[in-house]
């Protein structure tokens, strides 16, 4: 690491405003805070710093994702033999490399074209490059269905960078979570791309490893399925160990407790945020049991499609979500209970946990207003008194 230092040292030079290289000194300060703190501090008042800047933050967030991404490159496999008739004769390597091959271009699209216009945006801007982007770019592939075609997420991936983060002056500023704004806007735009029983199975064969499927073929999810009046085919571990079609990274209930525990463990997430979600989806999974609107077990709302992966990943989010911490409540309870909600009363969209997210975006300041003006006004009381 300290032939790394010292190269990096050599050269920065070049990107100083007098250096030949001077236009891109905001990436050449992007790449070298990645890898290393910055040796800098404040030189004005006092300041408390943790152990811990922004980057490595958003790097934790990404090593926690790593356990559902990774089980999502074997279920896309896992789901293309199935679909085949020729699981039991693919070895493990075989499937996975197959799912590797399939969900890496996506994976590669999203950066290429997130940084890239970060990066782009930086230089006109004459701004250090933002570290939001690290999570955003690998969340964005992990909630499409594998169906989605790559200049499909090149446009969801410019949109969400451009008009709701960069517009809004970057990380930290933005109102709505990027991958949130990129799901519901190839959702809208693309609906048949997003949606439907056409869009879960790899259909194609990649260098000789997997199956290609008739063009025919149609494979719906479980909440899919419900949505319809038909009862799911897949048994309750298959729902839990997440071998069912779904979004690339939403599946595997287990791969996304493991993250959650790596970002409560290590304080990134909010675990009041985090537990009210699945309250409210409890309270109203069971208030809908309860009056025969649904014949699902509120539970079964937990281990299918994005709630689980919602409430970990996307619903915690330090920017978009309330900053207060009995607001946290408060938002998390109305998104677990929005998200039922659209998933019992709307057969259209049974997929509710991304649509209440954005809407929990939007109503997170709301919150955080009331919260703190409540605060206020008790204690004046209290100096009154």
């Amino acid at each position: 690491m300290s032939a790394l230092r010292n190269y990096l040292n050599k050269i920065k030079p070049n990107f100083e405003p007098e250096g030949r290289l001077h236009a891109f000194r905001s990436i050449y300060d992007g790449f070298e805070t990645f890898l290393y703190v910055p040796n800098t501090t404040a030189k004005t008042g006092v300041n408390i710093h943790d152990a811990i800047d922004s980057k490595r933050i958003m790097s934790m967030v990404v090593i926690a994702l790593m356990p559902a991404m990774l089980f999502g490159m074997y279920n896309i496999g896992y789901q293309n033999y199935l679909a085949a008739g020729t699981l039991a004769t693919a070895s493990f390597f075989e499937i996975f490399f197959y799912g590797f091959l399939a969900v890496l271009p996506k994976i590669l699209v999203s950066y290429i074209v997130g940084l890239g216009i970060e990066f782009a945006w930086a230089q006109w801007k004459g701004e250090e490059i933002q570290e939001g982007y690290l999570v955003s770019g690998i969340l964005i592939p992990l909630i499409v269905p594998i169906g989605c075609p790559l200049w499909m997420l090149a446009l969801a991936c410019a949109f969400s960078v451009i008009f709701c983060k960069e517009i809004f002056g970057g990380t930290g500023m933005n109102l709505f979570n990027p991958a949130i704004a990129a799901r519901m806007f190839l959702f809208f735009a693309y609906p048949s791309k997003m949606t439907g029983d056409t869009v879960w199975v790899a259909q194609d064969s990649i260098f000789g490893l997997g199956n290609t499927l008739p063009d025919t073929f149609t494979a719906a999810t479980p909440l899919g399925q419900i949505a319809q009046g038909v009862t799911p085919d897949t048994c309750i571990c298959d729902m839990i160990f997440g071998f069912i079609p779904g979004s690339i990274g939403e599946t595997s209930v287990i791969a996304i407790a493991i993250g959650a525990v790596i970002l409560l463990w290590t304080g990134i997430a909010s675990w009041r945020t985090m537990l009210s979600v699945f309250v409210g989806g409890a309270a109203m999974g069971l208030l809908f049991e309860s009056i025969g609107a649904t014949t699902m077990p509120w539970w079964h709302h937990f281990i299918l499609g994005g709630f689980a992966f919602g409430a970990v990943f996307m619903a915690t989010d330090p920017v978009t979500s309330c900053r207060t911490e009995g607001g946290k409540y408060i938002y998390g309870f109305i998104i677990g209970a929005m998200a039922v909600i659209i998933r019992v009363k709307n057969a259209g969209y049974p997929e509710g946990m991304m649509l209440a997210i954005f809407f929990g975006n939007m109503i997170a300041p709301l919150i955080d207003h009331f919260i703190v003006e409540r605060n206020i006004s008790k204690r004046q009381k209290r100096l009154k008194n």
